[in-house]
Formats: structure tokens, C-alpha cells, sequence
């Protein structure tokens, strides 16, 4: 578990052939905004940050093979004055990913299990 609880690196966004009409991969790949960075132990996966600023971020784990296109976004620049980059991600539709948000583990108020 110490492997993956590491800081992500930022990853540099390969260039993607545009495709020549972006319409019609709609039907075949679903896009997902947010901040890529490279998996912590797997070369062939990318996280996506969804909102990389947000209080209560969760992100995106899917593999490589499976990203048809990457559109780049405008950056958006933290509390510290450093730049975030943001890209749309097309991913094949029916490939595997997994969604992962994560979150402190503590009893909800009123439902304690003491014995």
C-alpha cells in the first residue's frame, strides 16, 4: 500500500492526431475532464483528477490503450500561484476504468457501534 500513496507526477500530454470530426467519436468514446497525471506503479494506466482544486476530489484510473484522443484545456493556477493542467480525455466506451473517491473513515453522527 506505501507504493501507492505517493505524489503523482504530472504528465506531459503526448500529442494525439486530431481526429477529423470530433462529432462522430461520440458514438464510440466518452470524454472525461481533468487533471492527468502518471500512475504511481503502472506505466500503462493515467489518473485524471476530476477537479484537482475541489475539497472532495476523486479521480479517473484508465489504461492508455484505451484513450483515443487528448484535447488540451486551459490551465487553471492553485492558491500558490502554480498551473494545474487540465485536458478532455476520450476513452473507448466499454473499456474498463475505475472511479475512486477517496474519504476519512469515522462513525456518522448518531449511529455510533459502542458495546
Amino acid at each position: 500500500m506505501d507504493s501507492f500513496i505517493q505524489k503523482a507526477e504530472k504528465l506531459e500530454i503526448q500529442a494525439y492526431k486530431k481526429p477529423k470530426d470530433l462529432k462522430s467519436i461520440k458514438k464510440t468514446h466518452v470524454a472525461f475532464s481533468g487533471s492527468p497525471l502518471k500512475h504511481p506503479y503502472n506505466p500503462k494506466k493515467v489518473i485524471l483528477v476530476a477537479d484537482p482544486l475541489s475539497t472532495n476530489p476523486f479521480y479517473f484510473e484508465v489504461k492508455k490503450d484505451d484513450i483515443f484522443y487528448v484535447e488540451e484545456m486551459p490551465n487553471i493556477v492553485n492558491l500558490e500561484g502554480e498551473a494545474i493542467t487540465l485536458a478532455r480525455v476520450w476513452v473507448k466506451k466499454m473499456s474498463v476504468g475505475v472511479r475512486c473517491t477517496p474519504f476519512i473513515v469515522e462513525d456518522i453522527k448518531g449511529t455510533k457501534t459502542e458495546k
